[in-house]
This record gives structure tokens, sequence and C-alpha cells, in this order.
């Protein structure tokens, strides 16, 4: 009998529709992986419905948007490999500490507790959600202008403007907020076990123009793993922003990942 293919679960982060990982979906699928790209709780199958039904993604939580993919996991018939995408791939990082995941590839990672750095760019690209307290329990949904700085800045404004109309969604607000207060708070859901040495191999990309996850940024969450002697790899793309895993170049970022995982013989 055949053994079923690995598995790989694809997270996207917030503002983006989980049908943006299509493609990537399409290459793993025929590089012989199990490949699905779920959505957070509370989004609709599509871009527009979503849009539409936006209060539907309201005050879910790190802890809310975790737990849904463990629901998904345990479908599953062995551990998967994660990949995620800003808040996903600190979603990413918490399912393989918690050892539900074979291994865990966490590009342009939202910021986990013990993450110090705090670049004006980041400031300024959660200020659509940060500067409103209320935001916390409300669907925030970014306008061309903010996902052009978020998310298209090292791209052209007409692809910024086609990535927008494409795949941006309203998102909950209280991740962010969750994120932003993880250092002064004992118990964060934004706490990863950096130091469970019995974890699978992780790998952290960043985008060396990345303006909402800066590269110091992604470069501190890697840091932070520095003692657990578990496999945990680094790699920037210097010249690509936060839209790297959407925008005409995700190929390149795809193609490493792939890469990486059969170093990693998975």
């Amino acid at each position: 009998m055949t053994a079923p293919p690995t598995a790989v679960v694809f997270i996207h982060g917030l503002w983006i529709h989980s049908a943006a990982w299509q493609p990537w979906v399409e290459l793993f699928r025929g590089a012989g992986y199990g490949a699905t790209a779920p959505g957070w709780p509370g989004d609709s199958d599509s871009v527009q419905q979503t849009r539409k039904n936006a209060a539907a993604v309201a005050d879910q939580g790190i802890d809310d948007i975790t737990n849904a993919y463990l629901d998904v996991i345990r479908n599953l018939p062995a551990k998967p490999i994660v990949i995620g995408h800003s808040f996903g791939g600190l979603i990413a990082q918490k399912l393989l500490s918690g050892g539900v995941a074979a291994a865990a590839v966490a590009i342009d990672p939202g910021q986990i507790k013990g993450v110090k750095p705090l670049p004006l760019a980041q400031i300024r690209s959660g200020l659509p959600v940060l500067s409103r307290p209320g935001n916390r329990r409300r669907a925030v949904a970014l306008s061309r202008k903010q996902f052009r700085y978020g998310f298209g800045n090292a791209i052209t404004q007409g692809e910024s403007d086609e990535l927008y109309d494409q795949w941006a969604i309203p998102g909950p607000g209280k991740p962010l907020f969750e994120a932003s207060a993880a250092n002064f708070k004992k118990s964060s859901p934004a706490a990863v076990d950096t130091r469970r040495r019995d974890r699978g191999p992780l790998l952290i990309i960043a985008g060396g123009k990345d303006h909402t996850v800066p590269e110091v940024v992604a470069h501190a969450a890697y840091a932070l793993y520095a003692g657990s002697g578990a496999i945990t790899d680094y790699h920037v793309f210097p010249d690509r922003g936060h839209s790297l895993v959407l925008d005409h170049g995700w190929r390149e970022v795809a193609d490493f990942t792939l890469a990486w995982l059969a170093r990693q013989h998975l």
C-alpha cells in the first residue's frame, strides 16, 4: 500500500485571503506533497465573500487562529510541514514548537514574544489597526495606499494595486494588539518555545525591504532560537517586500523553500 504524500499546510497572514497560496499549492502538489491552504476562522471561501462578511473575522485572536489549524492537522494522517506568511509565520512557529508539525517555514513572520526591535516602518504598517483601541475587536481593511506601504513597496504601484484588488481582505485587529503587547505580559499568545530541542527543522525567511515585518525583526526572532540545538536556518531576499509570497517573484521564494525541504529530507 502506497503511503500518503507528506502534507503541507499553508497559513496566510493578516489582510490576505488563503486563495493567494494557490500557485504554491499547485507547485507543491506537482512536487509530490499533499498541499492545502485553509483560511482563518471566519474567512469565507472567496475574497469577495470575505469582504462582504467582514464581521465574521472580527475578534479572532492568535489562539483562535492556532486552534483552527490544529483542527486541520488533527485530521491528517501524519505531522505536516507548515508554511506561514506574516502572522501565518508566527502561527507556524507555534505549531512547530507545540510538537504537531514536522517542520516549519516562517516567511516574514509576525513578531513573537521576546523580539525587541520595533522599527518605525513596522509601527507605521500597524497604525491602521493600532491607532484605534476599539479595533481590537473589529475587522479592519487596508486602503490601497496602506497596502502599498505595508505590502507593495518593493513592487510597482500597478502590481501593488492588482494584488490588492485580487487578494486583500479585512483582518481581525486582535492579533496585532496581542503581538504588540507580548513583551509586557508574562503570558502571551504570541509566545513560542524557542528553546525546544526536539522539534523539527525551522526556516525563517525575511524580505530586505519589508515594511510590515522588517528584516531586523525576522532576524531577531531567528536569534531567539540560538540555544535550542534544533535545526534553525535563516535566509534573506534583499530586494523583496512583504508581498514576496504573492507578487511576480513568488516562484523564487517557493523554489528556495522546496530546496530547503529537500535538504531536510522532507
